[in-house]
C-alpha cells in the first residue's frame, strides 16, 4: 500500500505546483488522507477474507455466487498487501473458473445473467496479469460480444434494442449490462477499434435523454443530457418520470446510469467536444454529489449508492480531470471527497452495506467490494 500513498503525494505535489493559492500543507494532508484510506482498505479486505466460504466463493442468501466473488478477488488481487497469488484470491479464482463454458461464457446456467457474471469474471481474470488466462480471457471476450443485440440476432441499427446488452439469455438489453460489458472489455484489452464498441453506442446514445442525438421518441426536444436505464418498451427509468414540461412527463435521468452512459461513452472513444459528451458533463456539473444516487427522487436517493460511487469512480478515472466544476462554480477534487464519503459509511467491523436495500446492496460483501474498488480507483498505483 505505500506505492498509493507516494502515487496520491505526486499527485499532490502537481496540484500545489500548478495552484500558486494552494495552502502549504496540502501535500501533508492529502497524505494523511491517504493513510486512513489504507487503514480503511485493510479493515475491509480483512472483512472479506474472514466471509471466505469454504469452496472459495463469497455468498448471496448463504450461497456462494461467482459474480459476488469475481468482485472481491479483482479487489484482493489489486491490493498490494494481498496480490494474485494470496491464497483467498486463488482459492476464489478456482471457484470462478468451475463456471467457465465450452462457448466461452464464465456463468451459473439457467439463472439468465451470462453477461453480467461473464463481464464481473472477466473484470477479475484481467486483474490476475497470468498469461495463462489469456485464452479464457479472449473467449470470454468473444462470449460477450456474441450476445450483443445485433444482426446476428436480427437486430439492425433502427431497432431500440441494437448495440445493447442484457443479462444474457434472451433478456431484453439495458444500460447497466451494457456499461458492465463495456467495462470488462475496455479493462480486458480489447482495442477500442473493435466494433462492439461502436455498436454499443448506439445502444447508449439512446439512453440519454437528448433529442438532438436520440432517436427515440421518449427523448423528443429533451435537453437534459443525463441518461436512464433502458430505450427498451418506449424507454424505462428506474427513477420514475418527472414533469419537465407543462404537457408530458418525461423519462427522470439519474447518477448510476449518467455516470455509466458517460463512462461507456469515453471507452468508445467518443470526442470530449461532441455534443454527447459536453450534455453529460454538463448534467453530472448540475447534479454533483456524493451524499445521494443523483436526482432520483425522495427515498429513493439511496439505493443503488454503491454501484454509483463504483461507476462515478470508473467514469470519472476515464474522464481524466482531478477536478470536477459544478454549476455553482465550485471545484470538486473527486478523488479526495470519494474517499471521505466512503470511509464515513465504513463500519466497525471494515464492511460497508446500504441500509436502502434494493440491488443487492444489503449483502455487505458486495458492497465491500463495490467500495474497496472505488477507493482503488480513487487512489491508482
Amino acid at each position: 500500500m505505500k506505492f498509493r500513498l507516494i502515487s496520491l503525494m505526486l499527485v499532490s505535489v502537481s496540484a500545489v505546483s500548478t495552484a500558486a493559492a494552494a495552502p502549504p500543507d496540502a501535500v501533508r494532508l492529502d497524505f494523511q488522507l491517504a493513510t486512513r484510506v489504507h487503514d480503511g482498505v485493510r479493515k475491509g479486505l480483512a472483512f472479506l477474507v474472514a466471509g471466505q466460504q469454504p469452496d472459495g466463493g463469497w455468498a448471496v442468501s448463504g450461497k456462494s455466487n461467482p459474480a459476488v466473488t469475481a468482485l472481491v478477488i479483482k479487489a484482493l488481487a489489486q491490493d498490494k498487501d494481498y496480490g494474485p497469488k494470496h491464497p483467498a484470491v486463488r482459492r476464489g479464482l478456482e471457484y470462478v473458473m468451475t463456471f467457465v463454458h465450452p462457448d466461452g461464457g464464465i456463468y451459473v446456467e439457467d439463472e439468465g445473467q451470462n453477461n453480467y457474471h461473464t463481464s464481473v469474471a472477466l473484470m477479475a481474470l484481467a486483474s490476475m496479469k497470468n498469461p495463462a488466462l489469456i485464452k479464457t480471457i479472449k473467449e470470454a471476450q468473444d462470449y460477450l460480444k456474441k450476445l450483443q443485440w445485433d444482426e446476428g440476432e436480427g437486430y439492425e441499427n433502427s431497432h431500440p434494442w441494437y448495440g445493447g446488452q442484457g443479462y444474457g439469455s434472451g433478456k431484453r438489453p439495458d444500460l447497466s449490462n451494457t456499461q458492465m460489458m463495456l467495462e470488462a472489455l475496455n479493462e480486458s484489452g480489447l482495442s477500442p477499434d473493435d466494433p462492439a464498441y461502436k455498436k454499443a453506442l448506439v445502444f447508449v446514445q439512446r439512453c440519454q435523454m437528448l433529442g438532438k442525438t436520440n432517436d427515440q421518441p421518449f427523448a423528443r426536444d429533451s435537453t437534459d443530457g443525463g441518461f436512464v436505464y433502458s430505450p427498451a418498451s418506449a424507454g424505462e427509468s428506474k427513477a420514475g418520470t418527472e414533469t419537465a414540461d407543462a404537457d408530458r412527463p418525461r423519462l427522470r435521468t439519474y447518477g448510476s446510469m449518467t455516470y455509466a452512459g458517460f463512462k461507456s461513452m469515453l471507452y468508445a472513444k467518443v470526442d470530449r467536444d461532441d455534443p454527447r459528451v459536453k450534455a453529460a458533463v454538463e448534467w453530472i456539473r448540475r447534479y454533483y454529489t456524493l451524499d445521494s444516487n443523483p436526482n432520483m427522487p425522495g427515498e429513493q436517493s439511496k439505493q443503488g449508492l454503491y454501484y454509483y460511487y463504483h461507476v462515478f469512480a470508473r467514469a470519472m478515472q476515464a474522464w481524466g480531470e482531478e477536478t470536477m466544476i459544478d454549476d455553482y462554480g465550485a471545484p470538486h477534487r473527486w478523488r479526495a471527497e470519494l474517499c471521505e464519503k466512503l470511509l464515513s459509511l465504513q463500519h466497525a467491523d471494515g464492511s460497508w452495506y446500504n441500509e436502502a436495500d434494493r440491488w443487492m446492496e444489503g449483502n455487505p460483501h458486495l458492497v465491500t467490494a463495490y467500495s474497496i474498488l472505488a477507493l482503488q480507483t480513487a487512489l491508482p498505483e
